[in-house]
């Protein structure tokens, strides 16, 4: 078996603004938003001509504007999306059938079986590029590496629109000199956790102790990106694997967090998650949320059912309790709250209900029960109408005052990862 960088990562560049300027050829070449305005809204993603001057998805529309006059708004063509990322998963799955999608425009690939027919790993990315360029109109970048994580390390470097082969005999000299930020699971507040201890670059994190980064960072943290550092890395691209958990967030800003908002936030969460498992007849025990205060700092807060619950209500009832246990435990004065999360997991098949024996209690929460089993029925009632109407046709009060606001669900939607 040929022994090298066989494991490719491609990500397809500045995705949402790409397709937007190839839908739009006026706007090739110009700094573009897609979502937002000048007067308000989120960006929701950036060319790269946008990029250059520091817009990026996430940002507020009218500072947006401010570091970019030239900056155009669109909207954004949510049903071209899919469709030409499916065409370029195509492209990828020609070379091999190993192939793991691990959001709408990127995927890892074990070119190991196909380096006889189609020539190193190197030769494949460039084929592979050239591929996506001339059937979809869309520029990839690809990273090829021994491992998973130095794979998607090496496209973030070649990014725009370029290809890296880290050698094994090179990987120390290659990984070395980058900045911690590329690595999976770093972001600014461990970032700047790393900064404050004169770690800025992946080899300095490397040289760092075990025992300090476990005592900075958390035992399991501190263990993965010590790891990570030396290119420690056992995972293997996995085509086809079923998500574990299924889950959404939403950001908020900074909002008092009043019974009011937490509710209409989680319902329409809890009917997002709740519907996502439904259409795949899954159902979940474990619930968990996550609230982030004003100030990056984040709460997870879980409980694991007696049965796996798919019930919008239910979860939204076990997600406000979770969250008002974590937003209490920070005490006087309440902080504000920046984002609310929820996510469901040890999932299993769930293609109905058994109803139960009224033995005792009527528990709402668990799916057996009479109020359980109204609650399912209920859920498929109202997905069979938004099948044919619409996902707005119908909804749960306050759930449906959650909708409309910040980001739109077509474009949430595309960035979950499906159930399988």
């Amino acid at each position: 078996m040929f022994v090298g960088p066989t494991i490719l990562h491609a990500d397809l560049d500045a995705f949402y603004a790409s397709v937007e300027q190839l839908l739009n050829p006026a706007l090739r070449g110009r700094p573009i938003a897609v979502g937002g305005s000048a007067h308000g809204g989120v960006v929701l993603a950036a060319s790269y001509e946008a990029k250059a001057f520091g817009v990026q998805g996430g940002m507020p529309g009218w500072r947006a504007a401010r570091l970019c006059p030239e900056l155009v708004f669109v909207r954004g063509n949510f049903t071209r999306y899919q469709p030409l990322a499916d065409q370029v998963m195509d492209i990828l799955g020609d070379v091999t059938p190993a192939v793991q999608r691990i959001s709408i425009d990127e995927a890892f690939l074990d070119v190991s079986g196909s380096v006889h027919l189609f020539g190193p790993p190197g030769v494949i990315g460039a084929h592979l590029r050239e591929r996506v360029r001339a059937e979809v109109g869309l520029a990839i970048s690809v990273g090829a590496a021994r491992t998973k994580h130095l794979a998607k390390v090496a496209s973030q470097v070649a990014k725009p629109d370029g290809l890296v082969v880290v050698e094994p005999e090179r990987e120390r000299e290659f990984l070395d000199p980058l900045p911690v930020a590329l690595m999976w699971g770093v972001g600014p507040v461990t970032r700047q956790h790393l900064a404050d201890r004169g770690i800025h670059t992946i080899g300095e994190l490397g040289r760092a102790t075990p025992g300090m980064l476990r005592s900075l960072l958390g035992p399991a943290a501190g263990e993965r990106l010590h790891a990570l550092a030396h290119n420690t890395d056992p995972r293997r691209v996995s085509a086809g694997q079923r998500a574990r958990s299924v889950g959404a967030q939403s950001a908020l800003g900074r909002r008092e967090p009043t019974a009011e908002l937490v509710r209409a936030v989680l319902g329409h969460l809890a009917e997002r998650v709740g519907g996502r498992m439904r259409a795949k007849e899954r159902a979940g025990r474990t619930i968990t949320v996550r609230v982030r205060f004003a100030g990056m700092r984040s709460v997870t807060r879980s409980v694991t059912l007696g049965a796996p619950v798919s019930s919008t209500l239910t979860i939204t009832e076990v997600a406000e309790r979770l969250a008002w246990q974590a937003i209490g435990d920070q005490g006087e004065p309440v902080p504000e709250v920046s984002l609310l999360a929820i996510s469901v997991s040890n999932l299993g098949p769930q293609r109905g209900v058994q109803l139960e024996l009224p033995l005792g209690t009527e528990d709402p929460w668990r799916p057996g029960s009479a109020p359980g089993s109204a609650r399912w029925a209920l859920d498929a009632s109202m997905d069979a109408a938004r099948a044919r109407f619409g996902k707005d046709a119908v909804g749960y009060l306050p759930a449906t005052l959650g909708r409309g606001a910040g980001v739109p669900d077509d474009f949430r939607e595309l960035a979950e990862k499906d159930l399988g």
